[in-house]
C-alpha cells in the first residue's frame, strides 16, 4: 500500500496529495476520508470503495430532501397567505356591494323587474315558445344553458381521468378487472330483469316525449335526459355491462356529448351575431304550440337532453365499475 501523507503535510506536498486523491486513497473535500488502494485487497479494497461510495451518495440525497422540505415548507407558507388575502378581499367586496343595496321597503325601490315582465309579455312573440322558462333558458340566457352543460362534460371528464383503469401503466390485468366486474354483474335475477324489460322502453319514450314538448309544456332537456339516463342505469343494473356496452360505450358518450355540444356552440352563435347585427337570421319560429316551432329552442332542448342522459349513466358506470 502506498504511504499516507501525515495531516501535517498535506497541504504541503500537492503532487502526493493529488497522486493519493487519483488513486483513491484521499478525499480532500470529503472530511479526508480515507480508504485503502487496490493493490493487493482485491475483493476488500473494492466493498470499501462501494461502502464509501453509498456514505457520500447519502449525504447528497440528505442534502437535497433538507432543500426540498424547506422549499415545501415555504410554498405552504405562501399558499396559505395568498389564500387568506383572497379570502378577505372577497368578503370586503361583498359588504361594500350589500351596503349599496337598497333598503327593504323603501318607497323609491322599484316595484317590479322590467327583465322578468320582458319574458313574461314578448316571450312567445320572441321565442315561439308557449313554456316561457324554455323559452327564456334557450333563448335569452342560452349560453348559460350551455355552460351549464358544459360544466356536466367537464365533471365527467374529470372523474374519467382520475378512475380511469389504465391497463397500459400496469393499472392491472384485463382478467382481473373481469373478475372485479363479474361481481357486479346480476346473477340471473329473474325479477329485476322481468322488471327492466317492461319499464326500460317505456322510461326512455317518457324521457323522448319530456324532450320534445320542453317548449310546449314543463319538461325539456334537462328533466328529460334525467329520465333517459335513470331508464339506462336500470338497464344495466338488470343485465349488465356485457350487453349495455354493446350499444352504450365510452366512445359513445364522447361522440355523443362532442356533436351535440358542437350544434349547441355553433347555433347559438350564429343566432346571436345575427341578432346582435340586426339581421334576419332565417329560422322560422314556427306556430306557437305546434311541435314544430320555436325555432331553435327544440334542437337545443335535443342537445342538452344528450348531454345530461349520457352524463348521468357515465358517472353511475365510474363509480359502479371503476373504469369507464
Amino acid at each position: 500500500m502506498s504511504r499516507l501523507i501525515p495531516e501535517e503535510e498535506y497541504g504541503k506536498r500537492p503532487i502526493g496529495a493529488l497522486r493519493q486523491w487519483m488513486a483513491g486513497i484521499r478525499d480532500p473535500y470529503l472530511n479526508n476520508v480515507e480508504a485503502k488502494a487496490k493493490t493487493g485487497q482485491g475483493e476488500e479494497s473494492e466493498e470499501q470503495l462501494e461502502e464509501y461510495q453509498r456514505e457520500v451518495l447519502s449525504v447528497i440525497r440528505k442534502a437535497h430532501d433538507t432543500a426540498n422540505n424547506n422549499q415545501y415548507t415555504l410554498f405552504r407558507k405562501f399558499y396559505r397567505a395568498a389564500a387568506l388575502v383572497c379570502c378577505l378581499t372577497l368578503t370586503v367586496m361583498l359588504f361594500i356591494t350589500v351596503a349599496y343595496l337598497p333598503p327593504v321597503g323603501n318607497a323609491g325601490n322599484p316595484a317590479h323587474n322590467e327583465v322578468a315582465a320582458k319574458y313574461i309579455e314578448d316571450g312567445m312573440q320572441d321565442t315561439g315558445a308557449v313554456n316561457i322558462v324554455t323559452g327564456m333558458i334557450l333563448d335569452y340566457r342560452a349560453f348559460d344553458t350551455f355552460g351549464e352543460s358544459n360544466v356536466l362534460f367537464i365533471a365527467t371528464c374529470t372523474v374519467l381521468i382520475l378512475m380511469r383503469n389504465d391497463k397500459k401503466k400496469g393499472g392491472g390485468s384485463a382478467e382481473e378487472e373481469e373478475r372485479q366486474d363479474s361481481f357486479y354483474e346480476p346473477k340471473s335475477d329473474k325479477i329485476l330483469q322481468t322488471s327492466a324489460m317492461i319499464l326500460v322502453p317505456f322510461i326512455i319514450l317518457f324521457g323522448i316525449y319530456v324532450i320534445l314538448n320542453g317548449h310546449l309544456s314543463p319538461g325539456g332537456g334537462f328533466s328529460g335526459g334525467a329520465i333517459i339516463g335513470a331508464g339506462l342505469i336500470l338497464y344495466l343494473n338488470a343485465f349488465g355491462f356485457e350487453k349495455t356496452e354493446k350499444f352504450f360505450t365510452a366512445k359513445t358518450y364522447k361522440w355523443i356529448s362532442f356533436c351535440s355540444l358542437s350544434f349547441y356552440c355553433i347555433a347559438k352563435s350564429y343566432s346571436f351575431y345575427t341578432g346582435a347585427h340586426h339581421l334576419e337570421s332565417g329560422i322560422p319560429l314556427g306556430t306557437p304550440g305546434d311541435i314544430l316551432s320555436s325555432g331553435l329552442i327544440l334542437p337545443l332542448n335535443i342537445c342538452v337532453g344528450l348531454v345530461v342522459a349520457c352524463t348521468m349513466y357515465a358517472f353511475f358506470v365510474l363509480f359502479r365499475k371503476g373504469g369507464f
